[in-house]
């Protein structure tokens, strides 16, 4: 019987080969993502630096603020009544919210700030994609919003910033350029900063606005900013905890009042 016209059995099986290579390919490919998408997810809820529970139960024990705790954030609000100005705070990463709260409390109870500091997805701001609006809207009543941050929460707030009223950096610098913007900015750095270092905030200066005011507190360190302990890397702090709150009240609230 004549043959002719029908493929010989080695062509068909090649595109069978090609095919089952492809998908092996794929397969590899996915697992691959899988398990670093897991590995991510695991590394980032592995030590985690917690609120230290001294300053955390002064925040809470203290009539003046007020605390929302909601999925989203922690709304700190001064219980004398409405806030004019508020605070969208973006902690660093790996860095328990809570452990911002005592920090800002004078902000809150002195200044009249409310102060939203926000629960980054996966404990890391750059994995957060949420718009400024999903803190803000937390508290209608307010209509001028400073968004700051932490370390790699102020990167995220830089980010942020174009569709706030105000930046505010603690211990942090931007990555994006907003030099040409009109935006009001506030850099608070300290001098003992082992990784937000003077001469890194320095090196992007040209980040921001001309008129930026650029403070740099003596004996803080990275983690002075907040209340979670030392920190790998980081200097050695000189200034005790109630005067860093204090200066921080002080700066943080005259630029809240220009605002």
């Amino acid at each position: 019987m004549s043959t002719t016209g029908s493929p010989p059995a080695g062509h068909e099986r090649k595109p069978r080969r090609r095919l089952r290579v492809l998908w092996w390919i794929l397969g590899s490919i996915g697992a691959l993502v899988i398990a670093a998408v897991v590995g991510i997810v695991i590394w980032s809820q592995v030590g985690v630096m917690g609120a230290e529970p001294e300053p955390l139960a002064a925040v809470r024990s203290n009539p003046d603020i007020t605390i929302t705790d909601d999925s989203a954030a922690i709304v700190l609000a001064p219980t004398s009544g409405g806030s004019d100005v508020g605070l969208v705070y973006i902690p660093g990463a790996k860095v328990d919210a809570w452990a911002y709260a005592a920090k800002m409390s004078g902000t809150v109870a002195q200044d009249g700030v409310t102060v939203v500091i926000t629960k980054p997805w996966l404990n890391l701001a750059f994995f957060d994609l949420r718009p400024l609006s999903a803190f803000t809207d937390l508290v209608p009543g307010v209509d001028t919003w400073i968004v700051g941050g932490h370390s790699l929460g102020g990167v995220r707030a830089c980010q942020l910033a174009v569709d706030a009223d105000a930046l505010a950096l603690f211990g942090s610098y931007c990555a994006n350029d907003l030099s040409g913007s009109d935006l009001p900015v506030l850099s608070i750095g300290g001098s003992e900063d082992g990784l937000s270092t003077p001469q890194k905030i320095a090196e992007a200066r040209s980040q921001l606005p001309a008129d930026a005011e650029l403070v740099q507190i003596e004996g803080a360190s990275h983690s002075s900013f907040g209340d979670y302990g030392l920190q790998d890397g980081d200097g050695t702090p000189s200034i005790s905890d109630a005067d860093l709150t204090a200066r921080l009240t002080e700066l943080v609230g005259a630029f809240a009042a220009d605002l």
